[in-house]
Order: structure tokens, then C-alpha cells, then sequence
């Protein structure tokens, strides 16, 4: 006899980090589980600094007591114009202790964070863990059909697709969306230097995109230094030690010699923006949903955010429900494009050198360094609460 189609409240396409919270969040809301796709732990240099809300609620699955050792605080984001124009201003600093916080939040090697996600989930007997591949799903008004690339199937009342901008998920379900590319890469490693970060990341705004130093425990950071693909390539084939000259340089000496001190990584940049994040059975969340430069510690957070307002929404008796789906892509509509659109706008400001291009980023910096309110609103805003 041919054996049932296994059936979960929720399946979850995708075991990165905001898909490993989306399942660890609807297992503690109660819901059946299956989190789809091979699980990657590999290092490549590559941090996230997840704010307060963030931070807030991975506690919240216990998991931030697995990287209390592993993460550093960030006390000062500093800003600094390093683009030559005319109109630069001096360094600007935003200090948690402006809206009451010890730190914005906390930064922590991607591969540790996704390893401390993956450990609590197996600790959790309502998530089920299938590492095959989606190869493809369908859904009705009832339930959402999923077959993996060996043959097994499986139904779901609700599919959340954290599968990435290639998501197979928004693909099967036709959620269009656009996409764009950037005339940059991204450079991602850890360092260790001879001065004290000070809980302090400086980003530098440069010609070619910004290069930020974000602290790590001791005298280590990471480092994501956007660069032109062609100066991507030369970086990456330095050795350690012309590799370490090279962000000394480019960083000001700021944190004094530099050494390199883990993998390194370099990555074309690009864009997506979704027509709408929800479809019948169906939820984007993460980089199915929305990518953008690593400017502001905005993408993991976002999706973290997106996780949260997908559990607000998911109905107890049906997840997966139209209303709630509905309520959820109201939800995410404006948070997403406002700050997918904010880092885009100053993405490429950096790359023109028009002189009212200029003129107009000096203007907002001088206004959040000379005006104590805008700064401190856009200092909470880059910390909004999960789910609001």
C-alpha cells in the first residue's frame, strides 16, 4: 500500500538563519514543522549584526546563550565620508546610550549564528528536518503540495519560502519581481588588529560603496569592504599579508596593524524587490523577499522582522488562512520597501560624483549630526520592534 503524504501546519523551504527562526518561532507558537533544504554552516568570513529586536527574539528560543561567547557588542556606529566630495562632513556617531540601550545589538559570525539555530532545532521535537531539495509545489484553498528533487511529497496548511533571490518558492507560486545588479562586490573576512575596536563599527563611505569594520570579541572584526568586481578579483588573490596592508589602508589605520584571521569571501552585488510577499498557501520571508547592500545591518534583520510578523499573523487553527496571509503582506508592504528603497538611494549616491548628489548626502548628515531628535528617531528605527 502506497504510504500517506506526511501533513504539517507549516513547511519552511530554506534552513538559513531566518528560516531556522521562522521554524523555531511557529514551533514555539505550537505548529507542526518541516524545514526543507541541506543544511550549510560555511564559514567565509561573513558576520550579521543582529539589532536589539533581533537579538531579542532569538533569546527567546534560547539560542542567544549559545553565542554569548561568540558575539561582541555594538555600542557607536560611526560614519564617516571618505568619498572626497566637496560637501563631506566630519565622522558622525550615533551611541546607543542616546535612546537608553547598552548596544544597538550584537555581531556574530553567519556560520556560528546558523550552527547555534541548527542545534536548537534539533532539539525541538515539533520541527521535522528533511534535507532534500524542493523541486516543486502547487497549492489549493485547502493546502500547499510539495515534492523534494528524490520523489517525497509532503502538504502543508502553510509554506514560507526562505529558499533565497533564487527562491524556487516564489518562482512555483508566481510572485513576480524585479531584480538588479550593482557595479560592486562585496569583500567579507575577519581581521584582527592592534587597537581596541571599543564596541565601536565605523563604516566608510567610499566611491565605491562602503567598507565596514563591525567588532568581534577581542581584537577582532569583520570586515565587508564594497568594491568594483575587477578589484574584487585582485583582492581576493592577495595573500593574507598584502590582504591585511590593504585594509589597513583602506580603513585609515583606525584600528592599527592589521592581520588577516578567517576565510574571505567576495560576492556580486545586486537587488530584488517583490510585487507582493504572500500568495495563496505561500509567505516570502528573508531573501525570497527583499536583497540589498549590506548597508546599516538592515538585511538578516529584516528578515527576522518578516519571521515575527508571519507568526502574528499565522491563525492558530489554519496558518496558512487567505486573512491571515493578507495581513501579513500589508505588514511587510511598507517596512520593506521604505528601507529596501533608503539603502538603494544611498547605495548609489555614493557611486555618482554629481556635485547635488553630494551636496544633498552632506545635507542629511550634517542634519543627523546638528539635530539630537531626527537622530535619535532614526536610531529607533533602525531597531523597530520584530513584528510591528
Amino acid at each position: 500500500m502506497p504510504q500517506p503524504t506526511p501533513c504539517f501546519d507549516v513547511a519552511i523551504v530554506g534552513p538559513g538563519p531566518v528560516g531556522a527562526a521562522a521554524a523555531l518561532a511557529m514551533a514555539q507558537k505550537g505548529f507542526r514543522v518541516a524545514l526543507i533544504g541541506p543544511s550549510s554552516a560555511r564559514r567565509d568570513g561573513r558576520t550579521v549584526a543582529l539589532m536589539d529586536g533581533s537579538w531579542r527574539l532569538l533569546a527567546g528560543f534560547g539560542v542567544t546563550k549559545r553565542l554569548k561567547d561568540e558575539a561582541a557588542p555594538l555600542a557607536t556606529m560611526r560614519l564617516v565620508d571618505d568619498t572626497g566630495s566637496l560637501f563631506r562632513r566630519p565622522p558622525t556617531e550615533f551611541k546607543a546610550h542616546e535612546i537608553g540601550l547598552d548596544q544597538f545589538g550584537w555581531n556574530v559570525e553567519t556560520a556560528i549564528l546558523s550552527a547555534a539555530l541548527l542545534e536548537a532545532i534539533a532539539a525541538e521535537p515539533a520541527i521535522t528536518r528533511l534535507d532534500g531539495v524542493l523541486s516543486s509545489m502547487n497549492a489549493d484553498g485547502h493546502m500547499a503540495h510539495l515534492t523534494l528533487a528524490d520523489g517525497k511529497a509532503l502538504d502543508a496548511k502553510l509554506v514560507a519560502g526562505a529558499d533565497g533571490r533564487r527562491s524556487v518558492v516564489r518562482a512555483a507560486m508566481g510572485i513576480g519581481g524585479k531584480h538588479w545588479q550593482y557595479p560592486q562586490a562585496a569583500l567579507t573576512t575577519i581581521i584582527r588588529h592592534s587597537r581596541a575596536h571599543r564596541d565601536v563599527s565605523t563604516e566608510f563611505h567610499t566611491r565605491s560603496g562602503p567598507c565596514t569594520t563591525v567588532p568581534l570579541p577581542g581584537r577582532r572584526s569583520s570586515i565587508v569592504w564594497m568594491v568594483t568586481p575587477q578589484e574584487g578579483e585582485r583582492l581576493m588573490a592577495l595573500d593574507d599579508s598584502a590582504l591585511g596592508m590593504a585594509i589597513e589602508e583602506r580603513t585609515h589605520s583606525i584600528l592599527g596593524a592589521v592581520s588577516i584571521d578567517g576565510p574571505r569571501g567576495c560576492v556580486p552585488m545586486g537587488g530584488l524587490s517583490v510585487e507582493r510577499f504572500s500568495a495563496q498557501r505561500t509567505a516570502l520571508i528573508g531573501e525570497a523577499a527583499h536583497v540589498f547592500p549590506p548597508i546599516g545591518a538592515q538585511g538578516l534583520n529584516l528578515g527576522l522582522r518578516d519571521v515575527a510578523a508571519l507568526v502574528n499573523a499565522a491563525e492558530a487553527a489554519d496558518p496558512g488562512a487567505a486573512d491571515g496571509l493578507a495581513t501579513y503582506d500589508r505588514s511587510r508592504a511598507s517596512d520593506v520597501r521604505t528601507r529596501t528603497g533608503a539603502v538603494d538611494a544611498l547605495n548609489r549616491s555614493l557611486l555618482s560624483d554629481l556635485l547635488p548628489v553630494d551636496f544633498a548626502r552632506g545635507l542629511g548628515l550634517l542634519a543627523l549630526d546638528s539635530f539630537a531628535p531626527l537622530r535619535r528617531f532614526v536610531m529607533r528605527q533602525g531597531l523597530t520592534p520584530l513584528g510591528r
